[in-house]
């Protein structure tokens, strides 16, 4: 879904399911904001889709209870057991 879109457009569709689910919660977003620690005039710029630090977009996660969402977007990469024979149990710091 997101392969073919800008990152601009990806900001903007985050941002809005971000007031969605803010909304669905009940939540104003002073409430919000205050919860997570962040100022108003960031949470709405998250929720229009501009660019924040992703520091404060965690804090908002966290707050809204979407924090372990986080584990989709980045798995944990396991190593197979050929693998481990090739790197002799150590896991790769860099790729050459």
């Amino acid at each position: 879904m997101y392969t073919g879109l800008s990152d601009p457009a990806i900001l903007k569709e985050i941002g809005k399911r971000i007031r969605e689910y803010r909304i669905s919660q009940e939540l104003k977003q002073s409430e919000l904001a205050s919860q997570s620690g962040i100022s108003l005039n960031t949470l709405g710029k998250i929720e229009s889709g501009k660019p924040v630090s992703t520091a404060l977009f965690l804090s908002v996660l966290r707050s809204l209870g979407l924090l372990d969402n986080l584990e989709l977007l980045v798995p944990e990469q396991r190593i197979t057991p050929m693998q481990m024979l090739k790197y002799q149990g150590r896991k790769p710091k860099r790729v050459r």
